[in-house]
């Protein structure tokens, strides 16, 4: 019953374009309760494997104070720093993997010097609401070893205010077949 509210609140903010209140001190946006984890899920681990995608799983707050705004996603470790994504088919949507809600739209770019993703919501994702984003890689890293991705959230609003979120971890392995 949950997602099914938090499914229609999306519904009528974007289809309503309801404005979400943001906090702003000294023009600044801030998150006045931030999201404060992200979980990381891949259930394709082996390298080399096409059909992998990365959940980013982010619960805001239902007094977050301000909607999702964007997400800054970085590798931060791993053998592999040539990997490359198919941005074209990053998506986002309300809920965990395999709980999917509503589609949310996202406008997403990624540096493969900085190996670095940024994301962006053009309609804030509401507060209390759970989001997952998908990045697709074109298949896993070559080489075995533990990814980390360091996740920063942005509050909707003008001048927002990073708030780091912590580290998604994947690990990939050598198939045992060989």
């Amino acid at each position: 019953m949950h997602r099914v509210l938090q499914s229609v609140l999306l519904v009528l903010v974007l289809g309503l374009g309801l404005p979400l209140q943001a906090l702003e001190l000294r023009g600044k946006t801030y998150f006045s309760k931030p999201p404060w984890s992200v979980d990381l899920i891949s259930y394709y681990l082996t390298v080399w494997e096409p059909w992998a995608e990365y959940y980013f799983t982010i619960t805001l707050d239902p007094d977050a104070g301000a909607g999702l705004g964007g997400l800054q996603i970085t590798q931060t470790r791993g053998v592999d720093r040539s990997f490359p994504f198919n941005v074209a088919r990053t998506h986002a949507f309300l809920g965990r993997p395999r709980q999917r809600g509503a589609s949310v739209p996202v406008d997403a770019s990624f540096d493969h010097d900085s190996r670095t993703f940024r994301l962006a919501f053009p309609q804030p994702v509401p507060p209390g609401s759970t989001v997952t984003v998908v990045l697709k890689p074109w298949n896993n890293p070559g080489m075995a070893d533990t990814y980390m991705f360091q996740v920063t959230a942005f509050p909707a609003g003008p001048q927002p205010s990073p708030t780091p979120l912590g580290y998604g971890t994947l690990r990939i392995y050598m198939p045992d077949r060989f």
